[in-house]
């Protein structure tokens, strides 16, 4: 706990241009925040196998020092761990309420999303199938992308969403941005002045959504009909990634492409 951060961690994710998802660019990005929030500095590093690399089988994992830590909610306990946290501040009942928060945006928001990539048809053929399975030569590309898309979808069994229709994921999406919405108001950070992992949490996803070309823009324009936060969505970027080490972020890049202004 005692030792400096150093210079050399690394996150790492799957290939940006090419193959990564949806939902691992998002949770990806929350971690990038997170640890941009806290002043820590972090290299990203894409690679084909980072799924297979990662001690969770999910991305991002971070490199540093002798640990591989995966996933935010580890992350968090591990930087706490060397110092760093960004809901010290906050008393035991904001704590509790942060964390219930979290829970809705990682059950609904990225249930979500793995619904959109790996159970509407669509976007499985067009988008899923031929990202997901990039980097590997056929039969392998499609022979990985099944035994996913059959994980995911036994997932989605167990809690009750493979029978849902896109209509009612998109209606759980609103419901869950409304109620962002609705705690977020007229503040800069949804406990007021300073972020928490809560706001790296709602910017890595709403930011991934709204710069995500998908076949159609219904997931985009459930976030886009909450002003306050799309605003939460741009002045995160401004203030955590514009003007910073460019290898750091993919950010920029597709901020340019898909501007949040629009």
């Amino acid at each position: 706990a005692a030792e400096p951060w150093p210079e050399n961690a690394a996150l790492y994710q799957q290939l940006k241009d090419e193959q990564i998802l949806l939902s691992d660019n998002a949770s990806s990005l929350a971690v990038q925040a997170f640890l941009q929030m806290c002043n820590l500095p972090i290299r990203v590093i894409c690679r084909a196998n980072a799924e297979y690399m990662s001690p969770s089988g999910k991305v991002p994992f971070i490199h540093v020092g002798n640990q591989v830590v995966s996933e935010l909610g580890p992350i968090v306990q591990f930087v706490k761990a060397k110092g760093h946290s960004l809901s010290d501040g906050l008393d035991e009942v904001q704590k509790a309420e942060m964390k219930a928060y979290m829970e809705l945006v990682n059950n609904m928001l990225l249930t979500a999303e793995l619904y959109l990539q790996w159970c509407d048809d669509v976007t499985v053929e067009e988008i899923t199938h031929p990202r997901y399975g990039s980097p590997y030569p056929w039969p392998l590309n499609r022979i990985l992308s099944y035994q996913k898309q059959w994980e995911v979808r036994r997932k989605m069994k167990a809690i009750g969403w493979a029978g849902k229709t896109l209509e009612q994921v998109l209606e759980d999406v609103d419901q869950c941005c409304h109620a962002l919405s609705q705690r977020l108001g007229t503040q800069p950070y949804f406990f007021n002045k300073q972020p928490t992992e809560l706001d790296a949490l709602v910017f890595g996803h709403l930011f991934t959504i709204l710069t995500t070309q998908l076949i159609t823009d219904e997931l985009s324009e459930k976030v886009k009909n909450y002003s306050n936060l799309t605003a939460f969505c741009r002045r995160i970027e401004q203030q955590y990634f514009e003007g910073h080490d460019k290898d750091s972020s993919t950010i920029a890049a597709r901020s340019a492409k898909r501007s949040l202004l629009r």
